[in-house]
């Protein structure tokens, strides 16, 4: 299944896409990718000249050490946001799980939903259907990202796209939720589901690989999430192997070279 994210071809064999991730939450596990509003148009626009096909912003940090944030707090850094960001030319994607904060949004120039709460707010999946807009949804049965091994996801993915149907959701991305999203998580689960990655191809839908800086790579080089570029290109390279449509990064540029190499590699791999 192909979906066209505001002109961005995603999946059926298309070339996998850049999602350049706009953080502007100063929680974020990975202080460096931080851009407050009085530098945001630069930051998208750095972006887009790095090779971004999609830049997803985010006003809420989904670590599990985190300090919790009020709704209404998320919705007012989006909205800034969005205000600065109207007509930077970019195709942008809104990551959030809140249909306040969707709703408030929708008012401006998106492109794209990014909810890891996959679908299962009714209310979210309403005001999504409505919008007509393409969708990401992580895997997630009561949570975001509660399945605890491959098993679990498949059946959260399923679920997923249950809810989808249900709604009317058509154009719909995967993304099977790697990370430490809940406590009862291990590292081992996400090397594992990487390990699978290419059975999810079974659902039809294209697939997101949201792996960068993770705390999964962390813990196999030893090093914090300033340090974990060359661990995530490597796993992003095998994930491109296994099928993934669209990669969601910090390192867009590095990221750009990696999908340029693969993509060559594989047209030989063709004429052979």
């Amino acid at each position: 299944m192909v979906v066209n994210v505001k002109g961005v071809t995603i999946g059926s064999g298309s070339s996998p896409k850049i999602m350049g991730v706009l953080n502007i939450s100063p929680e974020s596990f990975f202080s460096d990718s931080f851009t407050p509003c009085d530098r945001i148009v630069t930051r998208a626009l750095d972006l887009l000249q790095e090779g971004a096909d999609v830049i997803d912003l985010g006003a809420r940090s989904t670590a599990l050490s985190a300090p919790p944030l009020s709704v209404s707090e998320e919705r007012e850094r989006v909205v800034a946001a969005l205000r600065e960001l109207r007509g930077c030319g970019a195709v942008l994607s809104l990551d959030t799980m809140h249909p306040e904060v969707l709703d408030a949004a929708l008012r401006y120039d998106i492109a794209a939903i990014n909810d890891i709460n996959g679908l299962g707010n009714p209310l979210y999946a309403k005001i999504a259907a409505d919008s007509g807009l393409p969708v990401i949804a992580m895997a997630a049965g009561n949570r975001p990202g509660d399945p605890v091994d491959f098993s679990e996801t498949f059946s959260a993915l399923r679920l997923v796209c249950e809810r989808a149907e249900r709604f009317g959701i058509c154009d719909l991305i995967l993304d099977p939720g790697v990370g430490k999203w809940v406590e009862e998580r291990s590292f081992d689960a996400d090397w594992e589901l990487c390990r699978r990655f290419s059975l999810l191809q079974e659902f039809d839908r294209p697939l997101l690989a949201a792996v960068s800086r993770k705390a999964f790579i962390g813990d196999t080089v030893g090093k914090p999430a300033g340090e974990r570029l060359y661990g995530t290109l490597g796993v992003l390279f095998f994930l491109l192997e296994q099928g993934a449509d669209v990669v969601r990064v910090h390192d867009v540029a590095a990221v750009r070279d990696v999908v340029s190499v693969f993509e060559q590699l594989m047209r030989s791999v063709k004429r052979e």
